[in-house]
């Protein structure tokens, strides 16, 4: 019972720190439209932002509805590796700075960012999204969570890839500028 009540604090740390992400992502959403930039991807967007609430209360729900228990050895290592995917999450929401948003915003002429993070991934956030997606649940053997999230994400983020580089290479020219790196993962002939 207490470590499924510390489990259902932390999620729901999470949720607070995702709301607070909503709240940023529409400042700098109201400033980037304000300098022109153009939306793309709208209809998946509203899925995403579904999954990833019904993904902070399955977390919960599983762990206090089925027989789910903290496995040291599996809890701690998924702890360290979704404090991680905070880390790289945020590495490149600084690096982004104002235009880091949710939404897929473009602001035509301005260049892809090839800073911070993205000198070795076009995706550093979306590799933190499915890292935080399968270690979440994991914290507390939320198997069934892990495993959902983890299809349907994958699903919704080959969609939201797909087209978020067709944006920025029509306006920002994000072939040129990242278009020799790695989607998700680095590798030894990534750029430094």
């Amino acid at each position: 019972m207490v470590t499924e009540a510390s489990y259902s604090l932390f999620v729901l740390g999470l949720a607070l720190e995702r709301g607070l992400e909503l709240r940023l992502s529409r400042r700098n959403a109201a400033w980037a439209l304000s300098l022109g930039a153009i939306e793309y991807g709208q209809r998946h967007l509203r899925w995403m932002k579904l999954l990833h609430t019904a993904f902070l209360f399955g977390c919960v729900a599983e762990v206090w509805l089925l027989p789910r228990p903290f496995v040291p050895a599996l809890g701690w290592s998924c702890l360290a590796l979704a404090l991680g995917s905070q880390a790289l999450r945020y590495w490149a929401i600084a690096t982004l700075g104002r235009r880091w948003n949710v939404a897929v915003l473009v602001m035509p002429g301005v260049p892809a960012v090839t800073a911070g993070p993205f000198r070795f991934l076009r995706h550093p956030n979306y590799l933190a999204v499915v890292a935080e997606g399968v270690a979440v649940p994991l914290i507390h053997s939320a198997f069934l969570t892990a495993l959902v999230f983890s299809l349907l994400n994958g699903w919704l983020l080959a969609i939201r890839m797909r087209c978020e580089e067709n944006a920025l290479s029509e306006h920002c020219d994000y072939a040129g500028r990242l278009g020799d790196r790695p989607r998700l993962w680095p590798t030894r002939s990534s750029k430094v």
